[in-house]
């Protein structure tokens, strides 16, 4: 498996669901990779990778950027409010929106820095206690205090829980954003990304089917 499977795997998978060819982004999760794997994939001509930690990132990316042209990052991970400036500098999207102290100080920085990258909301939607995220029956309502936040809310994103089929939570995310007028759906791994783009997902996050298995230090 490498890069040019799954873009042969998304492409087939946006014909089978009667999407247009090129509707799906791929993120390709380059967490914890070694710098020399980024850089295989950097020189296919891939640009759209996925991070989880604003450190690594940080340490990390300034150089590809100076040496790539057209890198786009997002920050599939959590941020901690602390880490915020930082991460709207680093990133042109987190999908990590998962509560009201981080929105509120989203929405106050992007006000003084005159910017802010693209936001997806992160929804809980199997309500796991261990897992962050806003509840489905509170997406509406947050998404709503996003906007009055002023903040460039793109879209939801979601885990499905590892026992549970995906294609429920698939379907539940599709839902909640049809309501709220939200086009972008983040949604879909190495093992489900097909799956999610048959629900409508716009951006897949696949990491080991690209990079193989991640080196844990």
């Amino acid at each position: 498996m490498g890069l040019n499977d799954i873009r042969d795997r998304i492409a087939l998978a946006e014909t089978a669901a009667g999407r247009a060819s090129g509707s799906v982004q791929l993120i390709a999760v380059s967490k914890v990779q070694p710098n020399a794997r980024v850089a295989e994939v950097l020189d296919q001509g891939h640009r759209l990778f996925g991070e989880n930690k604003v450190q690594e990132a940080a340490a990390k990316w300034p150089d590809f950027r100076d040496r790539y042209e057209g890198v786009s990052v997002h920050l599939i991970g959590p941020l901690q409010s602390n880490k915020a400036r930082q991460a709207m500098g680093l990133f042109e999207a987190i999908h990590s929106l998962d509560r009201p102290k981080l929105a509120q100080t989203l929405g106050r920085l992007a006000q003084e820095m005159g910017h802010c990258p693209d936001l997806f909301i992160q929804v809980n939607t199997g309500e796991e206690e261990q897992k962050a995220g806003v509840s489905p029956a509170g997406t509406d309502a947050f998404v709503a205090d996003c906007r009055a936040l002023d903040l460039p809310v793109r879209g939801l994103m979601c885990i499905p829980p590892v026992d549970e089929a995906p294609s429920l939570h698939f379907a539940l995310l599709a839902k909640l954003a049809a309501r709220n007028g939200l086009d972008g759906l983040s949604m879909g791994m190495s093992s489900d990304f097909e799956e999610a783009v048959s629900f409508g997902a716009t951006h897949v996050r696949v990491g080991s089917a690209i990079f193989g298995e991640r080196a844990h230090n």
